[in-house]
């Protein structure tokens, strides 16, 4: 765990959601112009993570996620940032979704857990 003293967290604003579409799903027009959007698309789906407002209905999602932001750049080479954020939360009972981008990494919980992610990360990370 000592490469998560060097860690800085910052908790972005918005709720976001966690949206599942059908495989040969376009990307969706509500998804362009938002401070926060990742889509992933596989051989099975198009998974989407966005603010929960631009979510339209009938789309079938996982709403009230927060998201952490490791503050980079972190660099190819670092290791162990994802367990030794994940291992002290699981620890805890508290599930999370991580996305990995070229700069940096954003570790995503529910919001009911944000507080106590808060306290359990704080013993190790600068939160903003």
């Amino acid at each position: 765990m000592e490469n998560i003293k060097k860690l800085t967290l910052s908790v972005l604003p918005e709720k976001l959601g966690i949206c599942h579409l059908g495989k040969r799903a376009a990307f969706p027009e509500w998804t362009e112009n938002t401070d926060f959007c990742s889509l992933t698309r596989t051989d099975n789906e198009l998974s989407i993570v966005c603010p929960q407002n631009r979510i339209p209905a009938g789309i079938m999602a996982e709403k009230n996620w927060r998201a952490f932001r490791v503050e980079g750049p972190l660099g190819f080479v670092m290791t162990g940032i994802v367990s030794s954020l994940a291992k002290p939360l699981a620890d805890k009972g508290i599930s999370i979704f991580y996305i990995s981008t070229y700069e940096t990494d954003y570790l995503l919980l529910e919001d009911k857990n944000l507080q106590a992610a808060k306290e359990i990360l704080g013993k190790f990370c600068n939160i903003r």
